[in-house]
């Protein structure tokens, strides 16, 4: 499939058009779950939560006192159907956010089966119940770059390349993708509702304290005072700070509900060539804003990571007029800020809305350097 000619450069959430929009998140108790939660709610969306409860002791959907922004918050599993198919009907949402997932790639070593069935059959589920609910205009489901055959070559992939993963986090997202294109196919499609994937680099930004992830390993350690270990510094990943792909999934919604088939595709959400870095040259970056942390390398061959990922969001940039706004450097600074204002015992709610302020206003400048 072909992409819609549309070249808005630097197009922005238009907030006029989710005010009022009934819309569910689920995984709204995660760390991008949250995030966008946040971001409805100042936008004027009427937001509606299914997910489990938060996947660490600390999080931020407990920090930024997120419950407070929804409308309705339910706590069940994706496996769970009957449960996720009465909350669908229970939101009654215009438009749906599919973020619950299984995100870990060393999780997913560790339970390979869980790891399938929720990212698998959980979509499934969240596709069958929303197949049962009238009134569904438009559904992102959200998957990662790591969804492509990685053929540790040069050049970022694009949405028409191969799917693939060779460990079970990358291969059951890859299983998502086709499982979300046929349900488009076979049934969505036909009912009016529009249906599209995201796949998004790798995130940071304040509020992320997940296990076996760079960034919040890094202060982690930082704040108890030890090097951080890392398995592998060589490994290039295309960085982004969080509000980057969540913008993108605002607008690809827009465009969905606005009726055109033609945004009912797979989209890359992914930051400028630029800031795809090597792991070491993002912590390097870390420690001259905070000289008080430490890392040192130590290698771990037992799990798979691929080398080298970039993706290519050209085709975000022409169709949709998204584009990154915050460079890695920016990023940075905005999860440093963020962190620093936590441990201070700031309100940080205030300083998520502050923060997505802050990104909405780039829009009407070049991108930060």
């Amino acid at each position: 499939m072909g992409h819609p000619d549309c070249t808005m450069e630097g197009m922005d959430v238009n907030t006029a058009f989710w005010r009022g929009k009934r819309v569910l998140v689920t995984g709204h108790t995660g760390f991008k779950g949250s995030w966008l939660a946040l971001w409805l709610r100042g936008a004027g969306a009427e937001v509606h939560g299914y997910s489990l409860p938060p996947p660490t002791q600390t999080n931020l959907f407990t920090e930024a006192r997120v419950a407070d922004a929804l409308a309705g918050h339910t706590l069940g599993d994706l496996s769970d159907f009957a449960a996720l198919q009465d909350a669908v009907k229970k939101a009654a949402p215009d438009i749906v956010f599919h973020l619950a997932a299984q995100s870990l790639v060393r999780e997913s070593y560790r339970q390979p089966v869980q790891s399938y069935a929720t990212n698998v059959m959980g979509t499934v589920h969240l596709l069958e119940a929303v197949r049962t609910c009238p009134g569904v205009r438009a559904l992102v489901s959200v998957t990662t770059d790591k969804v492509y055959e990685n053929r540790e070559w040069a050049w970022a992939y694009r949405e028409n390349e191969p799917l693939g993963g060779l460990d079970p986090y990358a291969s059951s997202k890859a299983c998502a993708e086709l499982v979300t294109a046929a349900y488009r196919a076979s049934f969505l499609a036909q009912d009016g509702v529009a249906v599209a994937t995201a796949r998004a680099g790798n995130v940071i930004g304040g509020g992320d304290w997940a296990v076996d992830r760079l960034v919040p390993d890094f202060f982690r350690a930082t704040d108890a005072t030890l090097p951080l270990e890392v398995r592998h510094a060589g490994a290039t990943r295309p960085w982004q700070h969080v509000l980057e792909p969540l913008g993108g999934y605002l607008l690809l919604a827009e465009r969905l509900a606005g009726g055109d088939p033609a945004f009912a595709q797979a989209w890359n959400f992914g930051p400028t060539d630029n800031d795809a870095v090597p792991v070491r040259t993002l912590l390097d970056a870390l420690v001259r804003k905070l000289p008080e942390s430490r890392w040192h390398e130590t290698p771990d061959h037992r799990v798979h990571e691929a080398n080298f990922l970039k993706l290519d969001s050209s085709k975000a940039r022409t169709a949709l007029g998204w584009q990154p706004r915050w460079n890695l450097d920016t990023a940075l600074d905005k999860t440093v800020e963020w962190h620093r204002a936590w441990r201070a015992g700031t309100n940080v709610q205030q300083v998520c809305e502050a923060q997505i302020q802050a990104y909405q206003d780039a829009a009407h400048g070049p991108l930060r350097h």
